[in-house]
């Protein structure tokens, strides 16, 4: 029978709360299977999940694949545990191989879980390789071979593999609580979402918008991202708040160079104020030590002395040609890259303060009623689900006249 072996990540580490967490990665698995197009069913055991159905197996390897917390998938064939069957089954896997690279070289490894089965390890690895070269005729090479057969022993059947994808690793998505990540349209913010979902936070997303004074190419970049992140986790929402209006007053408030900082600050407050009702314990932002002008470090002290929650920076110690690789790797790079007008640069001075300190942006936001342009900017705040649309949502929802307000709104999780 055709199957996928997942193996866990971290899990293992988790001690007394282990089950929690491989619940949770399940849970995780099966929302990853959701419209997959046919029937599967989920195996569990110690350290690995077995997954299978009437559904190819390259739809299952590219699925799971996906799912954070899994450190390796791995296509297989589960037959029953005897002798005759795993080594008959050694044989046709081989052959199959046999014919599309004559002369491959093979090892067999062997793994028993079941401490019952008649043969150790070490022999049975020495039983399987003399069957194949009986039949087969092909080298063995222990050192560096072609082709490496894996062989997991199981009461309720083994495990034949001869591929290993490379799985997403970390921590089990939503096991470590929720976070609010702040989503522009560059390279820096999606992957900080991706690495603070790889240490088991499940992520919303909110996106700044320059509007009216800016168009909806931004808007339609972040829906394109979240979309894409989503594939890691559970789908998240995304969260639009057009914030032009805003930027204009802290401009006319005699901003000046502090204008990006005092900018930072607000969209902190008011991600703060949004995350309090989506039951969010934290920000995530893609801030990197040095990488621009506003990311020093006087000035991220100075944003994060106006945020009610905690703000994450998985990516402060990553230089630039890090974060694009890795936005290569998980998708994202090629929407990062489209045109857009981004809000940051909207009434941006020719020079921003690369020390701007609390007391002279208080300074600057005492002219203004913080507090009702914070309400007001949450309560206008305009909701999607991306990777999970239903009939009236998705971008144009946000950036067009939906006929009803309340369709564009989420609920809190």
């Amino acid at each position: 029978m055709p199957c996928v072996l997942l193996k866990h990540g971290e899990v293992h580490l988790r001690g007394r709360n282990r089950d929690r967490f491989e619940q949770r990665l399940r849970n995780n698995l099966r929302s990853a299977l959701r419209g997959i197009g046919g029937s599967t069913w989920i195996q569990d055991a110690r350290s690995v999940t077995v997954l299978g159905g009437q559904v190819p197996v390259e739809e299952l390897v590219e699925r799971a694949g996906k799912v954070i917390g899994f450190n390796s998938v791995q296509p297989a064939v589960r037959v029953p545990s005897t002798v005759d069957a795993i080594c008959a089954a050694a044989v046709e896997t081989l052959a199959a191989i046999k014919a599309e690279r004559p002369g491959v070289t093979f090892a067999v490894r062997v793994r028993r879980r079941d401490k019952s089965f008649p043969l150790t390890s070490s022999r049975f690895e020495g039983e399987v390789g003399a069957h194949i070269q009986q039949e087969l005729g092909l080298p063995v090479n222990l050192s560096a071979p072609d082709v490496e057969l894996s062989i997991e022993i199981d009461r309720q059947g083994s495990f034949l593999s001869w591929v290993r994808h490379r799985g997403q690793g970390g921590v089990s998505v939503g096991s470590s609580g929720r976070a609010l990540v702040l989503l522009s349209g560059g390279y820096d913010s999606p992957v900080a979402a991706y690495r603070a979902m790889r240490r088991g936070l499940a992520c919303d997303f909110v996106h700044f918008t320059g509007a009216p004074y800016t168009n909806a190419s931004s808007v339609y970049k972040a829906y394109a991202l979240a979309r894409e992140l989503n594939r890691y986790q559970p789908a998240g929402r995304l969260y639009v708040i057009a914030l032009g209006h805003a930027q204009k007053q802290l401009a006319v408030a005699g901003a000046g160079k502090l204008q990006v900082v005092a900018q930072r600050r607000l969209m902190v407050r008011v991600a703060g104020a949004l995350a309090r009702d989506v039951k969010a314990a934290a920000l995530v932002t893609g801030d990197s030590l040095g990488q621009v002008a506003s990311q020093t470090l006087t000035n991220m002290a100075t944003v994060d002395q106006a945020a009610e929650l905690t703000v994450l920076r998985p990516l402060v110690s990553w230089d630039k040609q890090e974060i694009i690789d890795e936005a290569h790797r998980i998708g994202t790079a090629e929407i990062s890259v489209l045109p857009d007008e981004d809000c940051c640069k909207l009434l941006a001075p020719e020079r921003v303060s690369t020390r701007a300190y609390v007391p002279g942006v208080e300074r600057v936001e005492r002219r203004l009623e913080m507090d009702e342009l914070i309400e007001g900017l949450v309560r206008e705040a305009q909701c999607m689900r991306p990777g999970e649309e239903e009939p009236g949502e998705g971008p144009s929802a946000v950036v067009g006249l939906p006929a009803r307000r309340e369709a564009t709104r989420c609920p809190a999780p």
